[in-house]
C-alpha cells in the first residue's frame, strides 16, 4: 500500500501529490501554503484495541506508519527511528498520564529540552538524518527555525551534532525566558547558530516565511523547516493522544470519549488531535487554551480572526498573534479548496483580518471550543494545584488547567496537556509559588555554562546574509579539519610503513 501524499494548501500544481520524503525536506510549500495530507487513513475500533498493550514506542510506529508505508521509510528504518528518538526521554512511557484535580494530565515535559517540542522534534531530526543519508539534497540541509521559547532548544536538541545539517534559530531578544535562552546558547556543536532578532516572535516567523519564499536563496542554502509547519512534526504528535486515550480508558471502562484541553500558540499541538479525531480516535471536545494573545479564542468564539500587537505574558511560548498551522484547519474548514483558502490568505495578509460567519463558523465551533486565561487566572491555577495537590503547572499548562474550570470539563474523561516543565519559568511560577521546587540539575547546571549567541535586526537579507556566512565558515573549518586528519593519517600511516620497512630489514640482517 503506498504512503500518503501531500499537496499545499494554496493549491501550487508543483506542490501537489508530494512523497512524505519531499513533504518533510521542503518543509513549507513553495506557493507559502502548508501541505496537508491528501488523504486521511483511518484507525478501526478494533485496530484501537488491538494497541492497548503496545509501549509507547510500537505504538508510534502503527500509528505513524499509517501515513508511512515502506515506499518511503522502511518499516525496520522506521522502528528504529522512533526508538531512538523515544529514547531521548526521561520516562519509560515518554509522556506519562497521571491523575490530579479530579482529570488527568498528559506529561509531554519528560524529553531532553523539558518541553512537548521534543516528542516531535527528536523525531523530526533522525528524519533528516535518515533522508540525508539516503540522497535527499545532495546531503546537505540548512534549517531555518523561529521559536518563541520552546521550539528553539527542542530543535537544537535533535539536530545537534548531524552531519550536513546547519541548524540556525531566530528567537526576540528578550522575550524568552532565561532558562530557554540558555537551553539554545550553551550547546557549543558547531553546527548550531543562535539568534536573537530584534522584534517578536511574528516577526521571527516572518522572516522563516520570506525566506522559504525567496527561491534563489532557498535553493542555494538547501533550505529547511522545524517549525510546526513542518508536516511530520504535527504527525509525531498524534500518538501521544493515541496513548493518553488508552490510558485514560484503561481505568475508566465507561468512558468512551475523551476530551483534550491544549494551551495554544501556535496551533500545532491542538491540530495533531484534530487529526487524530478525524482517523477516528474517539475524541470528545478539543478545547483551545490561550493567554491574552487571543486570535484563536476570538475566532472561535466569533469568527474573527484578527490579527493584534502580541502581548508580553508569563506564557511566552504562546506569546504568538498568527498561529502558522491556522492555515491548515481553515483549508478543511474551506472544504478542502485551495481557491477557497488561498483568497482567505490573500486578505489576511493584506488586511490582519478573516471574518467567518454563518455555516463555517458554526462549523468551527463543532470541532473546537475555546477559553482565554490572562495572567491572574494563570497563577490562580498554578498556586491552587501546589496548595490542594502538590504539583506544579508551568504557565502554558495553567491556560490548559484555567480553561477546562471555565468551561466545567473538570472530570475524568478530560486531559489537560502539561506542555512545559515549572522549572523552565522560574521568575513567572514564583509569583504564585514561593519558594519553589528545586529545579531538575539538568537546568540549574545551565547557568554554570558558558553562552554562544549572536544578534541581528529584524530584517530578513541580513539574517539570510548571516546564514550563508556562517554556514560558509562551518564548511571551511571542518574542511580545514578533515585535510588536517587526512594529513595526520597519512603522517602515521607512513611512519608505520617505516618502522615495517625497518623491522624487516633489521630480522633480515640478522639472518645473514
Amino acid at each position: 500500500m503506498p504512503s500518503v501524499t501531500y499537496s499545499s494548501t494554496r493549491g501550487c500544481d508543483t506542490q501537489k501529490n508530494m512523497s512524505f520524503r519531499d513533504t518533510v525536506m521542503t518543509g513549507l510549500a513553495h506557493d507559502r501554503g502548508l501541505f496537508v495530507p491528501d488523504s486521511l487513513p483511518t484507525v478501526t475500533n478494533e485496530e484501537l484495541e488491538s494497541w492497548r498493550s503496545l509501549s509507547y514506542p510500537d505504538l508510534a510506529v502503527e500509528v505513524i506508519s499509517k501515513f508511512v508505508e515502506e515506499d518511503q521509510v522502511p518499516r525496520e528504518k522506521l522502528q528504529d527511528i522512533i526508538k531512538r528518538s523515544c529514547a531521548a526521554f526521561r520516562a519509560d512511557d515518554v509522556t506519562p498520564v497521571i491523575k490530579k484535580g479530579g482529570h488527568y494530565i498528559l506529561e509531554l515535559f519528560h524529553g531532553p529540552t523539558f518541553a512537548f517540542k521534543d516528542v516531535a522534534l527528536q523525531m523530526l531530526g533522525n528524519f533528516f538524518e535518515y533522508f540525508l543519508e539516503t540522497g535527499s539534497n545532495g546531503g546537505r540541509l540548512a534549517v531555518l527555525g523561529a521559536t518563541s521559547g520552546d521550539t528553539g532548544s527542542a530543535a537544537i536538541y535533535g539536530l545537534r551534532g548531524k552531519k550536513g545539517v546547519d541548524c540556525i534559530i531566530l528567537y526576540p531578544t528578550g522575550r524568552v525566558s532565561e532558562i530557554q535562552e540558555r537551553q539554545m546558547t550553551t550547546v557549543p556543536d558547531s553546527n548550531i547558530h543562535c539568534v536573537s532578532v530584534d522584534g517578536t516572535f511574528d516577526d521571527c516567523q516572518d522572516i522563516v516565511k520570506g525566506s522559504f519564499a525567496n527561491k534563489e536563496f532557498r535553493d542555494r542554502v538547501k533550505l529547511g523547516a522545524v517549525n510546526s509547519i513542518n508536516w511530520c512534526r504535527v504527525l509525531a504528535q498524534t500518538t501521544y493522544y493515541y496513548w493518553s486515550y488508552l490510558r485514560v480508558t484503561d481505568e475508566n471502562k465507561d468512558i468512551t470519549t475523551v476530551n483534550y484541553s491544549v494551551p495554544t500558540g501556535n496551533f500545532g499541538d491542538i491540530l495533531a488531535g484534530y487529526y487524530s479525531k478525524r482517523m477516528g480516535l474517539p475524541l470528545g471536545k478539543l478545547i483551545v487554551a490561550t493567554n491574552e494573545n487571543d486570535i484563536l479564542h476570538r475566532f472561535f468564539t466569533k469568527g474573527e480572526y484578527h490579527r493584534y500587537e502580541i502581548a508580553e505574558t508569563i506564557s511566552p511560548s504562546m506569546d504568538i498573534c498568527v498561529s502558522s498551522n491556522f492555515e491548515r484547519y481553515l483549508y478543511h474548514l474551506a472544504g478542502d479548496d485551495a481557491t477557497v483558502l488561498s483568497s482567505w490568505m490573500e486578505t489576511f495578509e493584506a488586511t490582519g483580518k478573516i471574518t467567518l460567519t454563518g455555516n463555517k463558523l458554526e462549523k468551527a465551533r463543532t470541532d473546537f471550543v475555546s477559553a482565554r486565561a490572562d495572567t491572574d487566572m494563570t497563577l490562580k491555577a498554578i498556586k491552587e494545584y501546589k496548595d490542594k495537590y502538590d504539583y506544579m503547572l508551568c504557565p502554558h499548562s495553567a491556560v490548559g488547567v484555567s480553561a477546562i474550570q471555565q468551561l466545567g470539563e473538570v472530570n475524568m474523561a478530560t486531559v489537560c496537556l502539561a506542555t512545559a516543565h515549572d522549572a523552565k519559568f522560574p521568575a513567572a511560577c514564583k509569583k504564585a509559588v514561593d519558594p519553589l521546587p528545586t529545579p531538575p540539575p539538568q537546568l540549574s547546571k545551565l547557568f554554570n555554562m558558558k553562552t554562544r549567541s549572536s544578534n541581528c535586526p529584524n530584517d530578513a537579507a541580513v539574517v539570510q546574509a548571516f546564514m550563508e556566512k556562517r554556514i560558509e565558515e562551518r564548511v571551511s573549518n571542518e574542511k580545514a579539519v578533515e585535510l588536517k586528519n587526512a594529513q595526520m593519517k597519512k603522517t602515521i600511516i607512513s611512519a608505520v610503513v617505516v618502522a615495517g620497512l625497518a623491522l624487516i630489514a633489521s630480522q633480515l640482517a640478522r639472518k645473514r
